[in-house]
């Protein structure tokens, strides 16, 4: 006897069915990887006198003395410099909420992974609170200000944080607070608390649209949702027995329908709340009042790379990264194939359209996006394996540092210095994921600098630099001889930027000014006494193409309209905002398939939408 496949919106249910199951088996299979502090009497032998530890706690936590002598005990036998305690009653939700966020059995060593923890108490060493410039004596914080302080301390601890059940440990509060609370709450661990809200509305009308509509297997997949909570966390063997449990499992949709609906309304209010700094405002006004013109030089009419004047427009756009205003033109040199902007930004231009994005207001979406590419990062340092066991490296435009810690998993007794023309070189030193940080251009440092490292890396820097060619002079005469020189760029000659226009996100306008072909740099080092030892296209691709692009034309339409270098925001900006970050939800879901599938085409055929090539100078 044959059944009838599947209909269209039963696939719906099966879908929805096998997410939430894997969901569940995830969760429970993070749940039994949580470590459990040993419970230990404060008179106990051997446990070592907790000098150098601070237990900070948010306000209404009070552990007793045993828990504090517990966990600093089970800190120094880990190596652990911060360790974020978990109460062994932990609501159901809320537990729920921080097993889909961290991995106990890699949390640690995820070096780039956003500190995660429950709000309650965290132990730091004083060392790492030092270099964070955390005073440890002030007010208590609230529960969103230790999720926010963790998430901080990790980057000065990143393969030394760690987290535990601490079974004296006990929670107070709401289980599920929506609101205000978990608003804040969601902001201070860097995730959106309108997007999640209503994501979790939209899912909680799909199933019950399934449910009604689609017989055993919504009706399944429904269920399934209800009795999660006790499905993950009702076992024997828990190491959280969240006290609201039952309730929780219980009441579950109601609960989660409450929340959902109470936080989207703080993140609405939120939102109106969050003007733009008035100061920051006025003096982009002012930046702006002598208009955007000063910002550009003249045009050249020749190429920079190799002096031909067959010169052709390869694409005009405004600036779709911040939506500040100018207008900018990509040219492509008919003989050599080198793009470049022309006319170029001024010095001037170049620090008010690169304000707010690596810092600033842009700070910490920046640092995110950075923080998520360890799997690139780890790429490019494996690329030098075949080639050298270097001891001393130096990271040019280096940023916060991120490429020289991830790259410390694989070099780890590799001295790696990073220089950079922003603050955040500073603060990578402050971390530790810098041993020096040089804050200025690299071709005057290059002088002092002379013959001190055996690798010199360039990752998505080059194209940023008003020089290319002064660039690679510099790396020429810091780099001992038989060193490498290891360059990562976008490909202009990529089937994307042909495909998507003026939205492939590479052009990265106005802040890309120059974008080499891999044979025009081939030849520069050649020319300089470099030797090309390995070259690499599809291991070098960045996968977003579809979703960048997503992302630029959504800006195009409705840009930020909170954003201190606009007009003031008014209802209808806001209205016509959010309801184009509504109407892109699918199109981003639908980028993000493609990606993945363009990704894996990237990889087969070695042809991505950037490449990385070493090279060795030669000696002599």
């Amino acid at each position: 006897m044959t059944h009838p496949p599947l209909s269209g919106v039963r696939w719906t249910s099966a879908v929805l069915l096998a997410a939430l199951g894997a969901g569940t088996v995830r969760a429970a299979l993070r749940l039994r990887d949580l470590p459990v502090l040993p419970v230990v009497p404060p008179t106990s032998a051997g446990v070592p006198r907790p000098a150098g530890w601070r237990l900070l706690t948010a306000r209404g936590v009070e552990p007793d003395p045993a828990t504090f002598l517990a966990a600093c005990a089970y800190a120094e036998g880990e190596g652990l410099r911060v360790l974020d305690l978990l109460p062994a009653d932990l609501a159901a939700e809320r537990a729920l909420g921080l097993l889909r966020l961290v991995d106990p059995a890699r949390y640690r060593w995820d070096r780039l992974g956003e500190g995660r923890g429950a709000g309650f108490a965290v132990l730091v060493t004083e060392e790492v609170l030092e270099r964070a410039a955390v005073d440890p004596g002030g007010p208590r914080p609230a529960p969103a200000e230790l999720l926010s302080l963790t998430r901080r301390l990790k980057e000065y601890a990143s393969d030394a944080t760690g987290l535990a059940v601490a079974p004296g440990l006990s929670c107070a509060g709401p289980g599920d607070p929506g609101g205000p609370a978990r608003a804040a709450e969601l902001r201070a661990q860097g995730l959106p608390p309108g997007a999640l809200a209503a994501a979790q509305l939209g899912g909680l009308a799909l199933l019950a649209g399934v449910a009604v509509r689609q017989g055993r297997w919504g009706a399944a997949a429904a269920g399934l949702y209800w009795l999660q909570p006790y499905l993950v966390l009702g076992g024997s063997g828990s190491p959280l027995r969240p006290a609201d449990l039952a309730r929780a499992t219980a009441a579950r949709p109601v609960r989660s329908l409450r929340a959902g609906l109470r936080t989207a309304g703080a993140a609405r209010a939120a939102g109106r709340d969050d003007a733009p700094d008035g100061a920051r405002a006025a003096a982009y006004r002012e930046d702006l009042a002598a208009g955007t013109d000063r910002f550009l030089e003249a045009r050249r009419p020749d190429c920079p790379w190799c002096g031909s004047v067959r010169l052709s427009v390869r694409v005009r756009v405004p600036d779709l990264l911040q939506g500040k205003p100018g207008r900018f033109t990509l040219e492509r040199c008919g003989d050599c194939g080198h793009v470049f902007q022309n006319p170029r930004l001024t010095t001037e231009g170049l620090e008010f359209y690169y304000r707010d994005f690596y810092d600033g207001r842009g700070g910490e979406g920046a640092g995110t996006v950075f923080g998520r590419l360890c799997a690139a990062y780890r790429g490019r340092a494996e690329m030098l394996l075949p080639h050298a066991d270097p001891v001393s490296w130096l990271d040019v435009g280096t940023g916060h540092g991120h490429f020289c810690n991830a790259a410390r998993a694989v070099w780890p007794r590799t001295r790696f210095d990073g220089l950079d023309m922003g603050d955040g070189v500073r603060e990578a030193e402050r971390r530790g994921w810098v041993e020096t940080g040089y804050q200025g251009q690299f071709p005057e440092f290059a002088p002092k600098l002379a013959g001190q490292y055996e690798v010199v890396s360039m990752y998505h820097y080059l194209e940023h630099t008003r020089d290319p060619l002064a660039e690679l002079d510099a790396a020429a005469v810091v780099l001992a001889p038989g060193g490498f020189l290891a360059i990562e760029l976008p490909d202009p000659e990529s089937r994307m930027a042909r495909l998507l226009g003026s939205a492939w996100l590479p052009w990265f306008q106005p802040q890309h000014q120059h974008l080499a072909p891999a044979a025009n740099l081939r030849e520069a080092l050649a020319d300089r006494g470099f030797t090309v030892v390995a070259e690499e296209h599809g291991p070098a691709h960045q996968g977003n193409d579809f979703f960048g692009a997503v992302a630029l034309t959504a800006a195009r339409l409705a840009p930020d309209p909170d954003r201190p270098w606009g007009p003031p925001a008014t209802r209808r900006s806001r209205a016509l905002a959010g309801a184009v970050r509504l109407a892109a939800l699918p199109c981003f879901a639908a980028a993000a398939a493609l990606d993945t599938l363009r990704t894996a085409a990237a990889r087969r055929t070695d042809g991505g939408n950037a490449y990385r090539l070493l090279a060795r100078k030669d000696a002599g």
